[in-house]
């Protein structure tokens, strides 16, 4: 069975969250550089994502899509790497929790909030997450500790929410709470984090040399 671990990505891009993800699981992958204008948007790409974005991997024969999905899936690919809770324990459900709350609400709010969007009050029962002030709250609460979302032991999920924390206080779209800063230079500070955000941007400054040239 071929079970070669390919990424696609660009270094400024969501695949940096699925670059820290691999680097934690810390199996080999081969690296597959797209460019937003051409070959991301190339049958040869969108025979493996439709949409036509990164990142992606494809591990064997399957091929998985979206960042939180690709976390859940290596960790549990890769049960090794211990970076999920084992199946029948209570922290599953934390670890679920947070994962898909950092994908959908806070995806979605902080988002809107960029884009200038503004939910009326009388409408927010429409939204999944209501207000950007609810769901910043309600996150401070998962972090708020001296452990991770899920107990006292590092996951996936924390590879997910601690990357849209740090990207989001990076650009301003996330205000930085103390609660945020001191979770995420937990989570920065790791070995596996260290090394993904070095490749990326070596990448990311090689490609634009290339471009300056």
């Amino acid at each position: 069975m071929n079970d070669e671990l390919v990424f696609y990505t660009h270094p400024m891009s969501r695949g940096r969250i699925a670059r820290w993800m691999l680097e934690e699981v810390g199996q080999p992958y081969r690296t597959e550089v797209l460019d937003f204008a051409t070959t991301m948007k190339g049958p040869e790409y969108l025979a493996i994502n439709p949409m036509g974005k990164v990142p992606a991997i494809r591990h064997g024969d399957t091929v998985v899509t979206e960042s939180a999905a690709i976390c859940a899936y290596l960790a549990d690919a890769f049960p090794q790497a211990q970076l999920v809770p084992p199946p029948h324990s209570p922290l599953r459900g934390a670890y679920y929790r947070w994962l898909f709350f950092c994908a959908g609400p806070v995806e979605a709010a902080v988002t809107n909030q960029a884009l200038g969007i503004s939910v009326p009050e009388d409408r927010r029962r429409m939204v999944g997450y209501g207000s950007l002030a609810e769901v910043l709250d309600v996150l401070e609460t998962a972090v708020a500790g001296e452990g991770y979302v899920a107990g006292d032991g590092f996951t996936a999920a924390d590879v997910y929410v601690g990357s849209q924390l740090a990207w989001g206080m990076m650009f301003g779209t996330i205000e930085k709470r103390p609660a945020y800063q001191r979770y995420v230079q937990r989570l920065t500070s790791r070995p596996a984090a260290v090394r993904a955000q070095r490749i990326d941007d070596e990448l990311g400054a090689a490609i634009q040399a290339g471009k300056a040239g």
